[in-house]
């Protein structure tokens, strides 16, 4: 058994994030005793190594508390994944500094590519076939046509800073293909996309008491709009987001609505979307 300090002192970890991480349930001690000490046996050691690995990737520590607790994931399972991820970041370094090499002797400049348009193409495809109908729909009338919703589409995926992005989250897959493979853009996301509008819908319910006009509304307006826009990748929201006003007086609508968020939440958050951007 080790102490506290003596874990802090090997691992390079603070005494306090030990703690933090006690506190949170992502690494709790093997034994504390009557004093309060923390103690941690050679088991305890080997997660906080695994929550490290995961630490060197960026990962947040609620996602690396998911794997850690993951039953069906065995200890094997775990340090392939890191194992995978490893060798994805040694070959992104490898390729940067082969780029740097080569702009330092003139012959290159730097390339941040991590998809082509082929794949940028399918990655589209993948997002329209897995996307809510009425968010679907919405953009289409965005853009005029899905042709033009893919051109732009495309076009922002393809920029540098986009590309640089992915980096990092191709890293966390393991390599390019794994995060193909996986469908990032899937029903998944789409879900993921769904409870975050079902968490700003009843903040909005919460306000109804304020007035449509205040600052508390509109900026839980304009979360609502920045959502929309990411999950479309639209350049400007306002047609979208008056798009979404019209759908919450469908009469079919209305009544799942109100079900579910209270009498007359459907014609409230139509009100407020369009407040919102009349004194846009």
């Amino acid at each position: 058994m080790m102490t506290v300090k003596e874990v802090s002192k090997i691992t390079g970890i603070s005494i306090r994030t030990l703690h933090y991480y006690d506190a949170i349930g992502l690494l709790f001690p093997t034994e504390k005793n009557e004093a309060g000490y923390r103690f941690y046996d050679n088991k305890a050691l080997e997660t906080l190594q695994q929550i490290l690995f995961f630490r060197e990737f960026d990962i947040p520590l609620k996602e690396i508390k998911e794997i850690i607790k993951n039953s069906s994931l065995d200890k094997n399972q775990i340090l392939k994944m890191q194992k995978k991820m490893l060798i994805a970041k040694k070959r992104r370094i490898e390729k940067l500094i082969f780029h740097i090499d080569s702009i330092l002797k003139g012959k290159n400049v730097m390339n941040f590519e991590v998809f082509n348009k082929t794949e940028i193409e399918e990655m589209f495809q993948m997002m329209f076939d897995r996307m809510p109908h009425k968010i679907r729909q919405i953009a289409i009338a965005e853009f005029g046509s899905i042709e033009k919703w893919k051109s732009h589409y495309i076009e922002v995926v393809s920029s540098e800073d986009m590309q640089k992005r992915y980096t990092k989250v191709v890293e966390w897959y393991g390599g390019k293909e794994a995060f193909l493979n996986s469908k990032p853009l899937s029903k998944e996301v789409a879900e993921s996309y769904k409870k975050r509008e079902e968490i700003i819908l009843y903040k909005l319910v919460d306000k109804r008491d304020c007035d449509i006009n205040s600052f508390e509304v509109k900026e839980i307006v304009g979360e609502y709009a920045f959502v929309m826009k990411q999950l479309c990748q639209i350049k400007q929201e306002q047609r979208l987001m008056m798009g979404l006003a019209q759908y919450y007086r469908n009469q079919k609508i209305i009544p799942m609505i109100d079900k579910k968020y209270g009498t007359g939440a459907a014609e409230y958050f139509a009100q407020v979307i369009e407040v919102f951007y009349k004194n846009s």
